[in-house]
């Protein structure tokens, strides 16, 4: 499908979805609706489902690949320490816009939540991968195979940077280039079988936002319209410092890339599902312009490492919920926070609903009750697709500009060394 009908498609199938979710919130009970949630569920499912089976070879094999080529004259070791010192800025830029935003609007002021009258129930957020082992555990592959099985996208990072460098190492004692041009093969065919999953794309956006609108129905963002707008006034200063550091980093040529990331953002808000935008934000990347072999090296990185919607939204709902139990949070606290949260943020990688879980893991470390996520599950899902999509826009704007400050690195190398052979 051209990337314009698919990207005119997935908008209509949101309005579809945003209106038929509205009409059956009204019409139905809530066990019809849940009944009919399961089966909208199911076409959502199939799509997510599709992508992942794309995910991890096409990671692999652009990776691995990309990996070979530039692992030769050091270039792995200089686009990764741009990547690493870009993420951390743009980490405790998010995190400290979210917690700026919430000290002056003050959202969770007035709640008057006691510690001792807690919401009753369970999150049903699994907490226990975060710890030193669990966060190992996704970092390390015990097994390639087992990776790829339930896509653990970082551990298949970590084995292609071996394996790429392993390949590099014998193009060079022997010349030979079959297992690289191989991997150009394998990665050009998963493009293609892309595209036709990405035919299913316009249903499956309409059914997760029908699904989502008719449980929970508009109310839900009326009645924490506050906290949503305010949240949403959090991404727009985010955007807008990516904007920024985008258009310092590509000039003119940064108007090309957004419409380039349109689609990709647009199918990650609609799906609240990063995985399913990347084979198409990796593709825009290349329509771009931006070399293929850093692309592939930054954007599954940015995956684990460049949650800049989730780290915003961590420190924003942080100092939400310790508003409403009218917990105060010194200028210190506020600091151990922020670097609570920077670093167990960055275990996220595979686990379900990832900003949510490290929320309930991190909220006991500094002193807050986690049954206070309960607060605001309801609104959760519309915050998951906007911080969804910036997470995406993100990692697409720093491949491209690394991408290109790695490209004027390398042609200077390789004007200095025909000026020294000269």
């Amino acid at each position: 499908m051209k990337s314009r009908i698919l990207l005119r498609a997935i908008i209509s199938a949101m309005v579809i979805g945003l209106a038929l979710g509205a009409v059956l919130h009204s019409q139905l009970d809530s066990d019809s609706i849940k009944t009919l949630s399961g089966y909208l569920n199911m076409v959502t499912d199939v799509f997510l489902r599709l992508i992942k089976m794309v995910i991890a070879p096409l990671v692999l094999a652009t990776l691995a690949g990309g990996v070979a080529s530039m692992a030769g004259g050091g270039s792995v070791g200089r686009v990764g320490f741009k990547a690493i010192s870009w993420f951390l800025v743009a980490s405790v830029a998010s995190l400290g816009i979210g917690l700026v935003l919430a000290n002056i609007f003050e959202p969770g002021v007035g709640l008057n939540m006691r510690v001792d009258n807690q919401p009753t129930g369970s999150t049903g957020l699994n907490t226990a991968a975060f710890s030193l082992a669990g966060f190992l555990s996704h970092v390390f592959p015990k097994s390639i195979i087992e990776a790829m099985g339930n896509n653990e996208v970082l551990q298949i990072v970590v084995f292609s940077i071996f394996f790429g460098c392993a390949l590099a190492f014998v193009k060079r004692q022997t010349g030979n280039t079959k297992i690289i041009e191989i991997l150009d093969e394998v990665a050009s065919v998963m493009f293609r079988v892309t595209d036709y999953v990405m035919c299913v794309a316009p249903l499956a956006v309409a059914a997760a936002i029908t699904s989502t609108i008719a449980v929970h129905g508009l109310d839900m963002v009326v009645s924490f319209g506050k906290l949503v707008a305010e949240f949403f006034l959090g991404l727009a200063i985010l955007w807008s410092l990516i904007c920024t550091a985008g258009y310092i980093g590509l000039g003119q040529r940064f108007k090309v890339l957004l419409k380039h990331l349109r689609e990709p953002v647009l199918i990650a808000f609609s799906t609240a599902s990063s995985e399913a935008a990347y084979p198409r934000n990796i593709a825009a990347l290349e329509a771009f312009g931006t070399n293929k072999r850093v692309s592939s090296f930054v954007l599954p990185l940015g995956y684990s490492f460049n949650l800049d919607g989730s780290m915003m939204y961590q420190a924003f709902i942080v100092m939400f919920l310790a508003q409403a139990y009218n917990i105060e949070m010194t200028f210190m606290h506020q600091v151990l926070v922020l670097l609570t949260f920077l670093v167990i943020s960055k275990g996220t990688a595979g686990v379900a609903r990832g900003s949510l879980v490290v929320l309930a893991a991190g909220l006991p470390m500094v002193g807050l009750p986690e049954s206070g996520l309960l607060l605001i599950l309801a609104i959760d899902p519309i915050l998951d697709m906007a911080r969804t999509a910036t997470n995406v826009f993100g990692c697409g704007v720093a491949a491209a500009v690394i991408g290109k400050h790695s490209e004027v690195a390398e042609l200077s190398e390789e004007h200095s060394t025909v000026t020294q052979a000269a």
